[in-house]
């Protein structure tokens, strides 16, 4: 019997996540792989999130928090922003379609990059709206050519920052000019998971924009530095009217009791950020030396990954790694993107590469 569906969603490809190292194991009798394709903390949660879950697990058998009423005040607190302009997400992925829910409708553009994190445009044409898609310019979003996309039909512009998966950013004068062009009716998406990792100081404060009265959300996650992308959840910091219009489509007890109470403590384990920011810096540096000593040009990153072309076929470059016990992310082509993970891991990375290159 054949089925009856929407040819937007008919024709989406489903999202493909980084291999779990157990599959591996199982599937070619590896012991102890590696799993740096999905960006995650190599040195885990929180001391402090992961002592509140035992105490949580003890209520599992009531509903979450549906307003998320402490974890919003908290992050408030942190922005220096009213609760009223913080939503939660199950990830900040479920953000991003909420946002395309609410605010296209069929045949509505959604401007954003070439290469930058896939669900923007698998969520805006589940949304039966328009992806207008810019190519990068050096690895880089090219904002103007961003805004000289944006039409009458533009209601979003998505701009990832650090980008996904090249690590670059955009500065404060870019998104400054870029933010000038853009009409007052767009909303401007900012999504930053990584920025805990950024270094430059050229990074823009893209929370100041909603100060100036502009129609901005900014998306944060647990997932990365804090470590708790196991238990999916994320935040955005937009206008009150936004969050209201959210609110509206955003599933009840979409934040679970484990995740609200989890992000609680790690916003207050400042140490374990800076412990994780240090390592990846230091680690990072290892990385990209190895990378080049093997003819390689990772593009620099302000994130916790490399971006690196290996100038022949990336598929099967990865599906090697994999035989080595290594788990990469295979963008497309030749390109593929390594997650910095404890220096063991990492050399474990570099050793393995160089076989499969070299031989």
């Amino acid at each position: 019997m054949s089925l009856r569906v929407h040819p937007d969603i008919a024709g989406l490809s489903p999202y493909v996540p980084g291999k779990p190292i157990d599959e591996l194991e199982r599937e070619l009798g590896i012991p102890r792989a590696i799993k740096l394709a999905s960006n995650e903390n190599p040195l885990g949660p929180s001391p402090k999130a992961l002592a509140v879950l035992s105490d949580t697990a003890a209520t599992l058998n009531r509903y979450p928090d549906g307003g998320a009423y402490r974890l919003r005040q908290k992050l408030a607190e942190r922005h220096k922003v009213a609760p009223e302009q913080v939503i939660l997400g199950n990830g900040s992925d479920e953000l991003l379609g909420l946002l395309a829910r609410a605010f296209l409708a069929p045949g509505d553009e959604a401007v954003m990059a070439d290469q930058t994190f896939v669900i923007y445009r698998m969520e805006v044409t589940a949304a039966h709206g328009v992806p207008v898609v810019v190519p990068l310019n050096g690895w880089r979003h090219d904002l103007p050519a961003m805004a000289e996309a944006v039409t009458p039909r533009t209601r979003l512009v998505f701009v990832c920052n650090p980008n996904n998966p090249t690590g670059t950013i955009v500065t404060a004068a870019e998104v400054d000019e870029f933010m000038a062009r853009v009409p007052h009716d767009v909303i401007a998406v900012f999504d930053e998971a990584y920025v805990e990792y950024v270094r430059d100081s050229r990074y823009p404060d893209s929370l100041g924009l909603l100060a100036q009265g502009r129609n901005v959300i900014v998306l944060r996650t647990f997932s990365k530095i804090y470590g708790l992308a196991g238990l999916r959840i994320g935040y955005g910091v937009t206008t009150p009217e936004i969050t209201g219009y959210l609110n509206r489509i955003r599933p009840p007890f979409n934040a679970n009791s484990m995740a609200q109470r989890a992000a609680e403590a790690a916003l207050s384990d400042d140490d374990h950020v800076a412990r994780s920011r240090a390592l990846n810096a230091s680690e990072m540096t290892v990385v990209r030396d190895g990378l080049r000593a093997l003819g390689f040009d990772p593009v620099p990153s302000e994130a916790n990954f490399l971006f690196f072309d290996v100038r022949r076929d990336g598929r099967r470059v990865f599906e090697a790694l994999l035989r080595q016990g290594v788990i990469v992310r295979h963008i497309e082509g030749s390109l593929l993107r390594a997650t910095i993970g404890l220096p063991d891991e990492n050399r474990h990375f570099l050793d393995a590469l160089k076989k499969v290159v070299l031989g």
